[in-house]
């Protein structure tokens, strides 16, 4: 059994009815029956395996049903774009009545296309949110078959809410975040918080009131073992803070006033007022941040006002990304008519890239009119900036990701989008993640390497205040794959972060050195497979 979000290194050996636990980063062999934590994974006793005894049924007849739930329900879900797409288009399809091309009709279609891009979003929510509800049925904590009704249930409830999270990006990190938790089924108390969560089974899910939930956390996720599942109720309390891909799964609960930090998993067992930080997590001392309360937990309406206004302006870039599909088709439908499908076709990948240059200048362009030049300081939640920094980040995730960023991953392209946008990059920079949040922050020496799945978190949220600072990867230093490196740490000329790690506030890796874990502690570096 390995945990969610997990890495397996290279050479990695697994034995038979061993367990890996959530958040861990494995390298060697793990021998059988033993169990396995943290960043660096090392042996923390025997596997639970606390599974039911009887095994789950493997007829074929059962494999078979199994495999076509599973199977019908992925190319179901898979639909859900593309249903809003046909809904969306009814007002440009009457707009083409009587046009003799679509490529003629352009000038008349500006205003249905952004009518489009408004039910294409609003379509895609209904949809997500009656499938969410209808697959929260009979849910009940326990232990089911992994392949069972409950089971698919489970299963297609993630799949549906992780599509979600890029299809309804805007919905997201806003004041209206807490009422589509509580429309998807969740217990969502006043005064909540939450950025781009991800909330597996929203129906076990209770947010109190002034909790606050970061970027890709993770809550009330399943757990999966020996062919069950188990499902169990998951707890954020009273003002309690869960950081940047964090981890509250099945069973736990953030106690009120506590902390679990960036990429950490809750404890089994916390007390009120505590603070986590690790995988497995330790305790960790914490001064609170203190400001303003009418900038933090008690906004006057004039604020509520100015932040929704701005987050009513992230419709725009949904209008866009809708106008650059929009836009394709005019252009295949121009170059058919004057030369033929088949020149349409063999241009297809110019127009594409073209597109996508349109789409990465959308987001610097609102970057540096919204925003301008990013400096290191603290800004309330309740404050401008901020709300036109969510604007930038939408224009970022759901423009220029899905038509550029996305595919440019470790080529030339990403880099020189990312010096657009700020950033202080150097020659034969290998980067495969665009996720540099605060880009004007971040400076990546001559040869340096950011891995796929990586976050240069330039801010932290404590206590409702965002605090930026710099982050550094000099000359020749590598970070690995699915690592954070948060604000003020510095990596130096060729020293090595591994996978799965966290590189702490105001720390500064030492040049020519291996660092892994989370929080880092000194590493050996890759090398052969080792028994464990």
């Amino acid at each position: 059994m390995v945990g969610a979000r997990s890495t397996l290194m290279p050479g990695t050996r697994i034995g038979a009815g061993a367990e890996v636990a959530p958040g861990s980063a494995v390298q060697g062999a793990v021998k059988a029956g033993q169990l396995f934590s943290g960043s660096p994974a090392t042996r923390a006793g025997r596997a639970k395996q606390d599974w039911p005894d009887a095994p789950p049924s493997r007829s074929p007849l059962h494999a078979r049903s199994a495999f076509l739930a599973f199977a019908g329900a992925s190319g179901a879900l898979a639909l859900i774009p593309f249903i809003s797409a046909v809904v969306a288009s009814l007002p440009v399809v009457a707009a083409l009545r009587g046009a003799p091309s679509l490529s003629a009709a352009w000038p008349t279609l500006v205003g249905p296309v952004a009518l489009a891009a408004v039910l294409w979003l609003l379509v895609n929510a209904l949809l997500v949110l009656v499938t969410v509800r209808l697959l929260g049925v009979g849910l009940r904590e326990g232990y089911y078959p992994a392949r069972s009704r409950i089971g698919w249930q489970i299963w297609a409830t993630e799949r549906t809410l992780d599509v979600a999270r890029d299809l309804l990006f805007p919905l997201y990190a806003s004041l209206f975040t807490p009422v589509w938790l509580r429309l998807l089924g969740a217990r969502v108390g006043r005064n909540v918080e939450a950025s781009t969560v991800l909330l597996l089974i929203p129906k076990m899910t209770t947010i109190a009131e002034g909790a606050f939930l970061a970027d890709d956390t993770m809550v009330a996720s399943y757990e999966l073992g020996g062919g069950y599942l188990r499902i169990a109720p998951a707890k954020i309390g009273r003002r309690a803070f869960l950081g940047n891909s964090g981890m509250t799964s099945a069973g736990r609960r953030v106690p009120k006033n506590s902390l679990v930090a960036v990429l950490s998993a809750t404890p089994a067992k916390a007390k009120a007022g505590s603070s986590w930080l690790g995988s497995p997590p330790s305790r960790l001392r914490r001064l609170a941040v203190t400001g303003d309360r009418s900038r933090t937990f008690q906004p006057p309406r004039r604020l509520k006002a100015a932040r929704a206004f701005w987050e009513l302006c992230r419709v725009v870039p949904v209008i866009l990304t809708v106008m650059i599909a929009a836009g394709a088709l005019v252009i295949f439908d121009a170059l058919a008519l004057w030369a033929g499908h088949a020149v349409a076709a063999l241009l297809s990948g110019v127009v594409f890239m073209a597109l996508g240059a349109v789409a990465a200048g959308s987001a610097v362009l609102a970057k540096w009119l919204l925003v301008g030049r990013i400096r290191a300081g603290e800004h309330p939640l309740w404050s401008s900036f901020i709300w036109r920094n969510e604007v930038v980040d939408t224009f970022i995730e759901s423009v220029s990701a899905p038509w550029f960023a996305r595919a440019a991953s470790g080529t030339p392209a990403l880099v020189w989008w990312l010096r657009a946008l700020g950033s202080r990059i150097g020659r034969g920079v290998w980067c495969e993640s665009y996720w540099l949040p605060e880009a004007d922050l971040v400076t990546l020496g001559d040869g340096s390497t950011v891995n796929r799945g990586c976050v240069v978190q330039t801010h932290l949220f404590h206590d409702r205040i965002m605090s930026m600072d710099t982050v550094e990867l000099a000359a020749g230093a590598t970070l690995g794959p699915h690592s954070v490196i948060l604000p003020a740490a510095a990596i130096a000329s060729g020293a090595t972060v591994g996978p799965a790690s966290l590189v702490m506030r105001g720390e500064t890796v030492p040049a020519g050195t291996y660092w892994m874990g989370n929080p880092v502690s000194s590493w050996a570096g890759p090398g052969p497979m080792r028994e464990q």
